[in-house]
């Protein structure tokens, strides 16, 4: 079904590339939910739903176009969608407003996809453009990360200032920044992954995490999607003027 011998591989090395993917990119997982649940998104609802897309983009790809890549949801856009468009609203747009424009982006994507206007889109986009949106977007969640370790603050002289050094969150994410960046210059395969695992192991050890509810539990969904009519999204994207929205989601 997969062409394993046609591709010059085994069984037993599309597992281990299989599983280096998983533990490289399964940090998004935790990543995203925690980012979108600052716009009110609960964070289970969000950590079920990334699994979800994760299992359906990566079947879907193995299984309709037998390649072996892994999809699932990216970082960027995520940060953007709590940042930018909710939060920097200032309550004028909820998340349920938010994913309006995501759904008419990915709406207008398909549509784009099935035509050969995406193609000539992406030829279109000059390379120093593309180059220049990968190291915006590189940035931006860095700043955001940065940000949410307490690392650099809000400051009223000049907007950005830096933050306690001596506070146990910022010792704990340098300490778990130095021990990833360490595995990735000695290309040890799910860096992010195992640095997750050590930062997560000493802030357990230090009481700065803890399992109230246990390790486990049900998954948890929506009582009811969020869109269920696409005229309302539509709707909701000319009510609020969220074109820009919609070309940012598109374009990235």
């Amino acid at each position: 079904m997969f062409n394993i011998k046609e591709n010059q591989t085994t069984v037993k090395k599309e597992i281990l590339a299989g599983m280096t993917t998983f533990f490289t990119m399964v940090y998004i997982v935790v990543v995203n939910p925690s980012i979108l649940s600052g716009t009110g998104v609960p964070f289970d609802q969000v950590f079920t739903a990334t699994i979800i897309a994760a299992v359906i983009g990566t079947l879907w790809m193995a299984l309709s176009a037998n390649f072996p890549i892994a999809i699932a949801p990216g970082m960027g856009l995520n940060a953007y969608f709590a940042v930018s468009v909710v939060g920097s609203s200032n309550g004028a747009v909820s998340y349920h407003t938010a994913f309006s424009a995501v759904f008419t982006a990915g709406i207008l994507f398909i549509i784009l996809s099935l035509t050969p206007l995406r193609k000539q889109l992406i030829e279109a986009i000059p390379a120093n453009l593309k180059y220049g949106i990968t190291a915006g977007i590189g940035l931006f969640i860095a700043f955001v990360g940065l940000r949410g370790a307490g690392i650099i603050t809000a400051n009223e002289a000049n907007l950005v200032g830096l933050g306690n050094l001596r506070s146990p969150e910022v010792i704990l994410t340098l300490i778990g920044l130095a021990f990833s960046v360490v595995l990735m210059v000695m290309n040890v395969n799910g860096a992010l992954f195992f640095g997750m695992l050590f930062t997560g192991l000493i802030a357990f050890f230090t009481g700065q995490l803890s399992f109230e509810h246990g390790v486990m539990s049900m998954p948890h969904l929506p009582e009811k999607l969020i869109i269920t009519n696409p005229l309302t999204a539509f709707g909701d994207v000319i009510h609020y003027g969220l074109y820009s929205v919609v070309f940012s989601f598109l374009l990235i």
